[in-house]
């Protein structure tokens, strides 16, 4: 029996330092997971790009393909975005697809693949306006979005521990979530 395909999306949020462990976290819970980065967290990676593709045996995706182009992923039955920083968020929530990490989530809500959304970002950037509103946009579109007591509560500023990021908690509560809707 084939494994269900993760893509696990990163942003440039301090977690995304870590991803290894969120693929291994993936893969022991029984995902084939693949990694999609947004430009600015493969920069963290460039120099390991490699590694992650060896870990997950697929390679690490952070470019849209050029046109003519065959897909270079297996079809997704889950994505998470995790960590989702503030400025994805935002991004997402207004419906700014500029990068393949957001435009895969953008069209993968409308699309039946169960998608779920753990941000790390402080409190100051979650006292911004915009982040209510672009939580609520996730929402209303069936993205699970994972924050307080069910997900990454807020740090203070300067006062975030991105090693501790509860990558199983993510994926445990994404299984649920597809679970629920039938996939």
């Amino acid at each position: 029996m084939t494994k269900p395909v993760l893509y696990l999306i990163a942003c440039a949020a301090g977690p995304t330092q870590y991803i290894d462990r969120g693929v291994s976290t993936a893969q022991a819970a029984g995902w084939d997971t693949c990694v999609i980065l947004t430009p600015a967290a493969a920069r963290w990676w460039e120099d390991r790009l490699d590694e992650l593709a060896e870990l997950t045996g697929h390679p690490v995706r952070s470019q849209y393909k050029l046109p003519g182009e065959s897909d270079a992923l297996p079809k997704a039955d889950a994505m998470l975005v995790a960590p989702l920083s503030c400025t994805s968020l935002n991004k997402w929530g207004a419906g700014i697809a500029d990068t393949l990490a957001l435009g895969l989530v953008s069209e993968g809500a409308h699309m039946g693949v169960p998608v779920a959304a753990m941000p790390y970002f402080n409190q100051a950037q979650r006292a911004q306006p915009a982040v209510v509103h672009s939580v609520e946009a996730l929402r209303e579109q069936g993205v699970l979005y994972l924050d307080g007591p069910d997900g990454y509560e807020s740090h203070p500023p300067k006062q975030g521990h991105p090693e501790a990021f509860p990558w199983g908690a993510a994926l445990a509560a994404l299984r649920l979530h597809r679970q629920q809707r039938g996939a």
